[in-house]
C-alpha cells in the first residue's frame, strides 16, 4: 500500500510541497541571522546551529514548546557527545504540510520561531502569548481532522 501511494501524482506533489515549505522555513530563519547546518535544506527538515549564539538545542526546544511548536534538540557536526550540550535543533515540516500549510504559512512560522530564539537569548517572554495565539490560529485554520 505504501509503495503504491508513493507512486501517485498526489504523493509526488505532496513531497514537492514538503521540500518547498522546508526551504521557505530555512530561508526565513536565515534572514533572521539563524545559522542552518549546510546552509539550507533539500529534505523535509531544517537543522539549526546555535553554537555561535551560545545556546543549547534544549533551550530553544523549550522556548518553542511555550508557543505550542514541537521541535527536537539535535547534534550538529563536531558537537558534544553529551545530549545535554547539543547546540542543534531539528525542525520537521511534513506534519504541518500534511495539515495543509503552504509556503506563506511557513514564512509566518519562521518569524515565530525566530522570536522564540530571540526570547531564549534575552531570557524573556516578550510576545510569547501573541505567538502562541498565532500558532493556535494556524492549528484552527488547518485542523488535523476535517
Amino acid at each position: 500500500m505504501c509503495l503504491g501511494e508513493a507512486l501517485t501524482d498526489g504523493f509526488k506533489s505532496y513531497g514537492k510541497q514538503v521540500v518547498e515549505n522546508a526551504r521557505r522555513l530555512g530561508q526565513t530563519l536565515s534572514e533572521h541571522g539563524i545559522k542552518l547546518v549546510s546552509g539550507g535544506t533539500d529534505t523535509h527538515m531544517v537543522l539549526l546551529d546555535f553554537s555561535a549564539r551560545g545556546l543549547k538545542g534544549q533551550q530553544v526546544q523549550d522556548s518553542l514548546a511555550q508557543v505550542n511548536l514541537t521541535s527536537n534538540k539535535n547534534p550538529i557536526p563536531f558537537d558534544s557527545t553529551r545530549p545535554s550540550e547539543w547546540a542543534g535543533l531539528r525542525l520537521g515540516v511534513a506534519a504541518a504540510t500534511t495539515r495543509g500549510l503552504r509556503v506563506e504559512d511557513f514564512n509566518l512560522l519562521g518569524e515565530i520561531i525566530a522570536r522564540a530564539i530571540e526570547r531564549c537569548e534575552r531570557n524573556s517572554d516578550i510576545q510569547a502569548r501573541e505567538d502562541r495565539d498565532r500558532v493556535l490560529e494556524l492549528c484552527e485554520r488547518f485542523p488535523i481532522y476535517r
